[in-house]
Formats: C-alpha cells, sequence, structure tokens
C-alpha cells in the first residue's frame, strides 16, 4: 500500500552501485525486509550485493547468508563495536569500505542494500555512505511513533510501517497511524508491509526502482 507522496531520486556522489541504507529499531523488520528484497531484486534482474552490521557478532549476515538468497559472498557483516548509528552517521568509514570491496569485487553491481545495527528513533544515515535511505517501524512499538518526531522518522526517505497484522492484536489504530505519519513527513512516501508474508514490498521495490535504480 502506497500513501501520497513522492520521494526525490537519489543523487550519487560516487562511482558503482546505488547505495540503499535500511534502519530502524530493534526488532522492527529490517533483516525480513531484506529477505523480501533480495529475491524480488534478483528476479528483476538486479545485480546486488547486501552489508548488515550489528554490534559485536555477524548474525544478520550470517542469517542472510544461510537463507540462500543470495551467494554468501556476496554479504559483508560490520562490527560496530559501539552505538549502531555511528557506524552509519558519525563515522561510516568501516560501511564505506565494506561498500567499496563489494563494488569492486562483483563490478557492475547496481546495488547495495546496508543494513544498519538496530537502533533508536533518531538513528539517520550519512549522505557520505548512502544515497538513499529507508526507516522500519513496526505497529508493535505503538502508534505513537510517528508524534515522536524521531530523526529516522523525519528525515528517512521512505518510511516502511511493518506488521500491519499485528494491529488488531496490539490495539493499534493503524489508520490514524498512518495519518500522522503523513502529516510528520509532510508528504514523502510511506509503505505499509507484512514481511512475515511480502505483504506490501513489491511497493517498496516499485519505488526504490523509481527512486534510486532509475528503472533500469
Amino acid at each position: 500500500m502506497l500513501t501520497e507522496g513522492l520521494a526525490p531520486q537519489a543523487k550519487r556522489s560516487h562511482p558503482g552501485a546505488a547505495r540503499v541504507g535500511v534502519g530502524g529499531p530493534v526488532g522492527s523488520g529490517k533483516t525480513a525486509l531484506l529477505e523480501q528484497l533480495i529475491p524480488r531484486f534478483i528476479k528483476r534482474g538486479t545485480n546486488l550485493a547486501v552489508v548488515t552490521n550489528d554490534l559485536v557478532t555477524k548474525e544478520d549476515a550470517e542469517r542472510i547468508k544461510r537463507s540462500g538468497l543470495i551467494a554468501p559472498e556476496r554479504v559483508l557483516a560490520v562490527e560496530t563495536g559501539a552505538c549502531p548509528h555511528t557506524a552509519i552517521r558519525e563515522d561510516p568509514t568501516l560501511n564505506i569500505q565494506a561498500a567499496d570491496l563489494l563494488d569492486d569485487r562483483f563490478k557492475p553491481l547496481d546495488l547495495i542494500l546496508i543494513e544498519s545495527g538496530g537502533d533508536n528513533l533518531a538513528s539517520t544515515f550519512s549522505l557520505d555512505l548512502v544515497d538513499y535511505w529507508l526507516f522500519v517501524i513496526d505497529v508493535a512499538g505503538g502508534d505513537d511513533i510517528p508524534r515522536k518526531r524521531g530523526p529516522g522518522v523525519l528525515l528517512c526517505d521512505l518510511l516502511i510501517i511493518n506488521k500491519t497484522d499485528l494491529a488488531p492484536y496490539v490495539r493499534v489504530d493503524l489508520d490514524r497511524m498512518v495519518v500522522e505519519a503523513k502529516q510528520t513527513r509532510g508528504g514523502k512516501p510511506i509503505l505499509l508491509t507484512n514481511c512475515a508474508t511480502g505483504e506490501g514490498v513489491d511497493a517498496v521495490v516499485d519505488q526504490l526502482s523509481r527512486d534510486v535504480l532509475f528503472d533500469r
């Protein structure tokens, strides 16, 4: 489901693949979204690779490698060793190096998906690292998340509201949540997903294809 609003097309500041950040709180569904995006992009002929971030493990990278959705050598893990947002905003050097390595190893890549470690609503991506970034929240976190006006919700190019199927069970008014998110974001795009089933993910792929890959 796509709400009103269009994101500006990404402008790349580097050669090679488009780099798209995937941020959001712990448990919002970032890795589950990657697992839904990867096969859809591959089916469209997109040459892609993945970078994941975890604090002191490579858990998310290993999960994606075991999934069989993408060749394991196309997945690199960054262990941030500190606050997750540090490695994607204040000093994204490790992530830039990982993306550069993948770009060189598998050229010509079209797309590198960079998943942040689980963080809070203040998490944002440096534009030295990514050309475009999306932020994943979920209804189980409460329908007041948009009203809290966290920088992740406000500033991302694309906001994903995930786990829509849980709304009746956690007493969330999903319609109100969407309305308030639209008001908070000033018309920038919002998509609703259930990454457990894949519902709504095709719309995410379409949005990224238009804004980042330019439908190539």
